[in-house]
């Protein structure tokens, strides 16, 4: 046989090869647990983990994944948690407040799958963004009253807690306290009708790595700078890359510079004019979606025009 044809045969039977390989990834992983007992949930071969790895690393963050999203009780009742940096990128001052809504919300699970989430309503706009939540995030100032208006019964609320007064609020919700009004830039509601089952409070540590590594923000701004914070969107965007191996945009993006009064979202009145003055940088995140999608990170459903 040629060497050109040893190539030609070579090539061929590289697709089987391949299968066979992951074929008895995916076995060796099911028998490492017992073989014909119950497999761990959600379900992932090592090739499978192999190649989000892969994918990961490509992003060049140079730091390990991480898909545990949520604060637990057990991270201070059973162990010390130490924390060197305070709200909103660690919870140094805050661990008692922490205690209190912890205890409370007593369910940590995690989701198998993340099908959407962030702050966004989905109803009326099915067509385009699809028709479940599974999880929401929030904080004081967004929450709306009745959090059943625009999510499913088993859509996760997810508190972003960006400074004390945030964990306060909920502490107070779910323990029906006195409610203190101060130390909102928005009124947050007195009544909220979210479920304690479906409440997470999510770890800061996602927050203070989307600031540090995918924006390149400094944690701590200079004297008399004023404060910048990533915002949930781009935030949501660094989770589903911890958590997901494909992730989708729809409805979030930053118009170009020429379009500055165009709404920033499918929903609501916000424009990068209008959020000039905000604590967020939209034309650094505008810059990172760009290199996301350049890289294959992220697609979006409906780019702006």
């Amino acid at each position: 046989m040629t060497l050109k044809a040893a190539k030609t045969w070579f090539f061929r039977l590289l697709p089987v090869v391949l299968f066979f390989i992951c074929y008895y990834c995916s076995q060796f992983y099911f028998e490492s647990y017992g073989g014909s007992g119950k497999s761990p949930e959600p379900t992932v071969s090592l090739c499978h983990n192999y190649r989000l790895q892969r994918k990961w690393d490509s992003l060049k963050f140079n730091m390990s994944r991480k898909t545990e999203l949520f604060l637990k009780l057990e991270d201070f009742f059973w162990r010390q948690h130490l924390s060197a940096e305070a709200l909103p990128y660690g919870i140094k001052g805050s661990e008692l407040l922490l205690l209190k809504v912890l205890a409370v919300i007593s369910r940590y699970t995690m989701p198998a799958n993340i099908e959407r989430l962030n702050d966004a309503p989905v109803r009326g706009f099915e067509e385009d963004v699809g028709n479940k939540t599974t999880l929401r995030l929030f904080y004081p100032e967004s929450a709306s009253y009745n959090p059943g208006i625009h999510n499913d019964p088993d859509t996760l609320l997810v508190l972003v807690p960006f400074k004390q007064q945030d964990l306060r609020w909920l502490k107070e919700i779910l323990y029906d306290e006195k409610r203190v009004r101060k130390g909102f830039w928005k009124p947050p509601p007195q009544i909220w009708l979210g479920q304690a089952s479906q409440i997470r409070v999510l770890d800061p540590y996602f927050l203070r790595l989307t600031a540090s590594k995918l924006l390149q923000i400094p944690l701590q701004p200079r004297r008399q700078q004023k404060p910048v914070h990533p915002t949930t969107g781009i935030l949501a965007v660094f989770v589903a890359l911890n958590y997901c191996d494909v992730v989708h945009l729809a409805g979030f993006g930053y118009p170009e510079f020429q379009n500055q009064k165009l709404p920033i979202h499918y929903y609501g009145q916000e424009t990068m004019k209008s959020m000039k003055n905000s604590y967020h940088d939209l034309n650094q995140e505008a810059q990172v979606l760009k290199r996301l999608k350049d890289q294959g990170a992220i697609s979006y459903l409906h780019p702006h025009s």
